[in-house]
């Protein structure tokens, strides 16, 4: 028979292997939680940095256009292709696709464009200077609306963790 000491340490030893295993699970499940964690983490960071980065290429171009708006009565054409070229490139070679429209394609004539990022109208042509019906003064206007060349997508599909897909940004100038 065995002595009460030597039962206690063989429940004690017992106890041991049983907390080794509990705490084998518990890393386990908090591990694998902080790896979803951090997963998600990289994921939102990208989303964010991709944003940005559209972002400033739209930027960029915007104040092209504001800072060269002579050519819209000169060049419009030149001006799209070359504000175009600026948003494209402006996170390295091809990095996003753009759509610029110069003043609704006229050279002489003054909107008071409305509406919203991606859904711009231009409505008529208008005396240049003279007040819009939603604020502001008639002038002329360019529009840039880009997304990156390829689509932004989850680094870790299969959690699912953040948003895949296209992200664009818009913008509006005046030129004069």
């Amino acid at each position: 028979m065995m002595s009460g000491s030597a039962l206690r340490a063989g429940s004690r030893i017992l106890r041991a292997k049983q907390d080794a295993g509990t705490a084998a699970v518990e890393f386990v499940l908090l591990a694998s939680l902080f790896m979803i964690i951090v997963a998600g983490t990289a994921e939102f960071g990208y989303w964010i940095y991709a944003a940005s980065e559209l972002t400033a290429a739209v930027s960029a171009g915007s104040q092209y256009a504001a800072n060269n708006g002579a050519l819209v009565a000169t060049d419009p054409s030149g001006l799209a292709t070359a504000i175009s070229s600026v948003v494209n490139n402006a996170n390295g070679p091809s990095w996003a696709t753009s759509t610029v429209n110069v003043n609704n394609g006229s050279s002489t004539n003054c909107y008071c464009p409305t509406g919203t990022p991606d859904n711009w109208t231009w409505g008529s042509a208008v005396a240049c200077g003279s007040a819009c019906a939603g604020g502001g003064v008639a002038g002329q206007f360019v529009t840039i609306t880009a997304s990156p060349s390829s689509t932004v997508s989850a680094g870790f599909p299969t959690f699912n963790l953040t948003y895949s897909g296209t992200m664009s940004r818009s913008a509006i100038a005046e030129t004069q």
